[in-house]
């Protein structure tokens, strides 16, 4: 009665944790029917480790399962998962297999190039996200519908195809389904070039491979492109990643890292309150300040300012040419004289050991740039012969220069820049790393990354000298500070970003710019977009910000779920310690969300920072509950590279009041913390409002907020005990991730009794939904008074000051 199903490769062949099968019936395609009628029973494994979920198994079909085909060139058409996604593709553009459903797109030429610009056809109709470089350091997003819009320097393209019912399940009345198709079409290194993707006024989509060495050419790229599809565009990037980890073999996901110790814990950065004029005493000042107000930093970062560095172009008695402090060089691998002062105190190593002693602090780092500093170094100094530098001029890729130039790189490719020898390069980092560590210092943040980028010339070009310094100081950081303490800086070019083995946190944003109003929207939209694809391969890093600022609320509550480390840049004395105890416990640690914080997924192609109605929703989760971030990013900035209509006012108004909505749903993958049996019910808290609600996942909750306003809400699934107690967690109610203070849940029963147990990192309120008032609470075994809300279901427990570690009963 049934026919087989028939594939292009083996139908029943066994998948791995990245495989995804979907079938569509072959002969009657909006035929309903149950998996009992068939004469096999086929399981769909979907890897969720990455979110702490456990392996689903599916033995029926369900009204998603479509068919998917391997991406291919038909007609001149490219289809991937019986979607038409390019016309027009011309002769020369191949399609290789991966996967089952995965493959990389190419193209040939008829002669040899270190720069080839392939047209690989039409993109028209399909609504899409992109990340792309606006300028040499740094990605930001830009969604369109047609390949005019695909800006120069992308390096990722998400598109969104609307999908009808693979199978009409007539039975259900859902009609809030995401009928969504997902395809990610990313392009990534092909031995020594890297690709981008870049449109045309005619809706081209071209592809761009580069070797950024004249010497280094080629008539193909075959490998340049990876084309992936699937209905759930967080699991399709994600296993995306994995395919190409193991395919390409040059880098590494982030699953499969060691994650440095200081993300949990709270930071102070010396840039924002010193810059370069850093020393030993301000840093003291600043570290008792802290201490004073209660809230004590327990990971330094002493930026850029206590390195051994000369200029030559700064003549005494002359005015300095503009940005010329980009064209200094490091002399010496040790401190400068700031830091090695008369006074025993004042010395790199007894101030390291001084503070840690004194204020508690557990990690201190160091700044330094990847060529050394910004203009490498120092050729002539006796103590940089050993490694060979010479004086190199940097060379941009025509994609750099047709987006925003950069005074750094100007100033370098009139000055030049010190390059160490590659063959000497970890020599280099090991001598300097090795010192550091000798003198108590624990790890280092490296900037400047993507200069490399512009130096390939001889060296065999940019990926190839990029990659050689890459593994230098990866190798170099976990020898000599034993972990893998690096924050990588500057380095959102794909040549950095798939290079990356070893190094697990890096910058996911430009700067945070205090002094620059219209920039502070754009730095938290960015960095959640951009985490979609860079959060795969690195903890995000949101850089630090000021808690004493204008938009701290909005800053401190972003980090809060980001999954980042969290770090101010504050002046001494210059703190707001009700904004910095939302965010730090007691003990200094951070309730960091386990995952990189991205947008939620009716988000994705939304502008919300200049279509003047869109507010972005930020999700993560923790180890029991998940949390969404409500951002009004509209009326405060725009876009670089981006035009504003004559007649459109909201990207300068600063008074927009925006609505959106919450609901359970928006965060992907609550499953996999709700526990068995979940029936989909959730306690939603709103953190600033305090309110308390019970929805259903597709239910919802409003929100409306004026520009650079936020709201973070706390998604917690209801857990059905004995005696039917409904019962969520919610945790400490007074800091912005509420839920990530807890750790475990049980429950036990005793004759008519439930004891609901919850042991965590808990402070201040405590806050749980019952749909019972209890009859007794301890903490620590200690009795404690409670309030319970019988409209709301809303129980709050005061903690006493004292360990943060706690447990507490409920018993109902």
């Amino acid at each position: 009665m049934y026919k087989p199903f028939a594939l292009k490769i083996s139908p029943l062949q066994r998948l791995v944790s990245t495989d995804f099968f979907r079938f569509r019936y072959p002969f009657r395609p909006n035929l309903a029917f149950q998996s009992n009628l068939l004469a096999f029973s086929f399981r769909q494994f979907v890897s969720r480790s990455k979110f702490g979920g456990r392996v689903r198994c599916f033995s029926s079909f369900n009204s998603n399962m479509t068919i998917t085909t391997l991406p291919s060139i038909k007609d001149g058409c490219l289809i991937v998962g019986d979607k038409v996604v390019l016309n027009a593709v011309p002769d020369n553009v191949v399609v290789s297999p991966v996967t089952h459903r995965a493959a990389f797109l190419g193209a040939t030429a008829s002669s040899s190039s270190s720069r080839h610009l392939f047209s690989v056809g039409i993109l028209e109709r399909h609504e899409f996200l992109c990340l792309y470089r606006f300028k040499m350091w740094w990605m930001i997003p830009r969604i369109g519908k047609s390949g005019s819009e695909v800006p120069v320097e992308t390096q990722m393209l998400l598109l969104k195809v609307a999908e009808e019912s693979a199978l009409n399940d007539e039975s259900s009345a859902d009609q809030d389904t995401d009928r969504s198709y997902y395809i990610l079409i990313l392009p990534v290194l092909d031995g020594s070039f890297r690709a981008t993707l870049q449109g045309t006024p005619q809706n081209e989509l071209q592809l761009c491979a580069e070797s950024g060495d004249v010497n280094v050419q080629t008539s193909k790229t075959l490998e340049a492109v990876f084309i992936n599809s699937g209905d759930n565009p967080f699991e399709l990037i994600t296993n995306s990643m994995k395919v190409l980890e193991k395919v390409k073999g040059t880098f590494s996901c982030i699953d499969n890292k060691k994650i440095p110790s200081h993300l949990d814990l709270f930071g102070w950065c010396t840039w924002d309150a010193f810059y370069t004029d850093v020393n030993p005493q301000g840093i003291k000042e600043g570290l008792r300040s802290f201490l004073d107000g209660g809230v004590s930093p327990k990971f330094l970062i002493i930026d850029d300012g206590w390195q051994e560095t000369v200029n030559e172009y700064r003549k005494e008695g002359e005015p300095d040419i503009e940005w010329i402090q980009f064209a200094t060089r490091l002399s010496d691998i040790k401190e400068n004289k700031k830091f090695r002062g008369s006074g025993s105190d004042d010395s790199l190593q007894e101030l390291v050991h001084s503070i840690k002693e004194q204020y508690g602090l557990k990690y201190v780092y160091v700044w330094h740039a990847l060529a050394g500093y910004w203009g490498g170094v120092l050729p002539s100094s006796e103590s940089m012969k050993k490694y060979n530098p010479k004086i190199e001029y940097p060379i941009q890729s025509p994609g750099n220069v047709s987006n925003l130039t950069d005074v750094v790189v100007d100033i370098l490719e009139k000055y030049g820049l010190g390059v160490i020898d590659p063959e000497k390069i970890y020599e280099f980092y090991n001598d300097l790393h090795g010192y550091l560590a000798s003198i108590g210092i624990d790890g280092v943040k490296v900037d400047v990354q993507n200069i490399m980028e512009t130096l390939g010339t001889g060296h065999g070009g940019r990926v190839s000298i990029t990659r050689q310094y890459q593994e230098a100081l990866e190798q170099s950081v976990v020898r000599n500070f034993k972990e893998t303490n690096l924050i990588c800086c500057m380095s959102h070019n794909s040549d950095s970003i798939y290079s990356s083995k070893k190094s697990a946190v890096a910058r996911v944003s430009e700067d945070f710019m205090p002094r620059e109003p219209t920039f502070q929207t754009l730095h938290v939209a960015a960095v959640a977009f951009n985490s979609l694809l860079l959060g795969e391969i690195v903890v995000p890093d949101w850089d630090m910000f000021h808690s004493k600022h204008e938009t701290a609320e909005f800053h401190g509550a972003a980090r809060a779920l980001g999954g980042c480390a969290v770090y101010v840049s504050d002046k001494p004395g210059n703190h707001d310690f009700k904004i910095l105890r939302k965010l730090v416990l007691p003990d200094g640690s951070v309730l960091r969300a386990r995952h990189a914080g991205r947008p939620t997924r009716d988000c994705l192609f939304q502008d919300p920072v200049m279509d003047g109605k869109s507010i972005l929703k930020i999700w993560n989760l923790n180890k029991l509950t998940g949390i969404v971030g409500v951002f009004n990013c509209q009326g405060a900035g725009q876009w670089p590279l981006m035009k504003v209509a004559q007649n459109e006012d909201t990207s300068k108004s600063t008074n927009l009041t925006i609505t959106g909505s919450v609901r359970p749903n928006d965060v992907e993958f609550l499953e996999d913390v709700a526990g068995e049996n979940w029936d989909g019910d959730c306690a939603v808290y709103a953190f600033n409002s305090g309110s308390l609600s019970k929805l259903k996942r597709k239910e919802s909750v409003e929100v409306g907020l004026r520009t650079l306003e936020c709201e973070i809400y706390t998604i917690a699934p209801i857990r059905v005990f004995g005696n039917d107690i409904h019962f969520a967690p919610i945790g400490s109610l007074d800091m912005y991730n509420s839920g990530g203070a807890i750790e475990t849940l049980s429950h036990s029963m005793d004759l008519s009794q439930c004891t609901i147990k919850m042991r965590g990192r808990f402070c201040g309120r405590f806050g749980a939904y019952s749909s019972t008032k209890p009859s007794r609470c301890t903490v620590d075994l200690k009795e404690e008074e409670f309030t319970y809300e019988s409209g709301s279901g809303l129980l709050r427990v005061k903690l006493e000051d004292g360990s943060i570690s706690r447990e507490i009963e409920f018993v109902c």
